[in-house]
């Protein structure tokens, strides 16, 4: 079933979604090499309910953190440990909130240090990608526009698109429907409407599309080993143009210090 928005719910899935892109950006101060993934998840929670809301993801589903900490070939779904980034690595890290009722979700892929050039093409086409998809979110369009856009964008620049996996409604659960795949036809799929919120999160890459689960029973990983990467927004349709609920912008503050 649809859940449409009224002007004040999605003014509260808004907060959510800008304390989640607040929280990315604070992650951002302390990704480079030598740090744990753990670090990581300890700082996003603490600031998380010192801004008055609880982790999103923790406690999901039995989900024992509240970061997806997905470095090099892990796609999503990987698990904070002890495990320290190092130089040239990629770490996609997704995050959610909850406060009012309402989820958050938004997610980033980040550079630890110099990352090799096929690598940031990558990463700069998912992001594309993502923004192809928005542009397609409006109302009288269908998630297979969302797919199509994402899809061509991707395999035009020699990638491929994670199936298995895919975008989703928000609300007052996590995952609400529609599912928003990052592949489709154009003209197919759900009819989109004013006040539907979805999450559009590209998961891209550098090999083949195939994909394996690890014995955790979370994480997601490439079958071939390559780089995966991923990136999320949170949006609502709207008539002529989508409107963005969550930001890059403050990572990007940070990231370009």
């Amino acid at each position: 079933m649809l859940i449409y928005k009224t002007e004040e719910e999605i003014e509260i899935i808004r907060r959510n979604n800008l304390l989640v892109s607040m929280t990315l950006a604070e992650v951002a101060k302390l990704i480079k090499p030598g740090v744990t993934t753990l670090q990581l998840d300890k700082i996003a929670e603490e600031f998380i309910r010192d801004h008055g809301a609880v982790p999103g993801f923790l406690g999901y589903g039995g989900y024992p953190n509240t970061l997806c900490t997905s470095v090099n070939d892990e796609v999503v779904h990987g698990i904070p440990s002890e495990r320290i980034l190092k130089e040239g690595d990629i770490i996609s890290v997704d995050c959610g909130t909850y406060m009012e009722g309402f989820y958050g979700d938004t997610a980033y892929t980040f550079m630890v240090g110099n990352v090799k050039p096929e690598i940031v093409n990558l990463l700069e086409t998912t992001k594309e990608s993502l923004f192809k998809g928005i542009e397609n979110a409006i109302e009288g369009k269908r998630t297979g526009d969302i797919g199509y856009a994402v899809q061509f964008h991707a395999e035009q620049a020699g990638y491929s698109v994670v199936r298995e996996m895919v975008g989703h409604g928000l609300g007052k659960d996590m995952h609400e429907a529609p599912e928003v795949p990052n592949y489709g036809k154009r003209g197919r799929g759900v009819k989109l409407a004013e006040g539907l919120v979805l999450c559009i999160e590209p998961m891209i890459n550098l090999g083949s599309k195939f994909i394996k689960q690890d014995s955790d029973g979370w994480t997601i990983r490439t079958l071939d080993g390559k780089p995966s990467a991923h990136y999320e927004l949170a949006v609502v349709i709207r008539k002529d143009k989508a409107e963005i609920l969550s930001t890059f912008k403050y990572i990007e503050e940070v990231l370009n210090g």
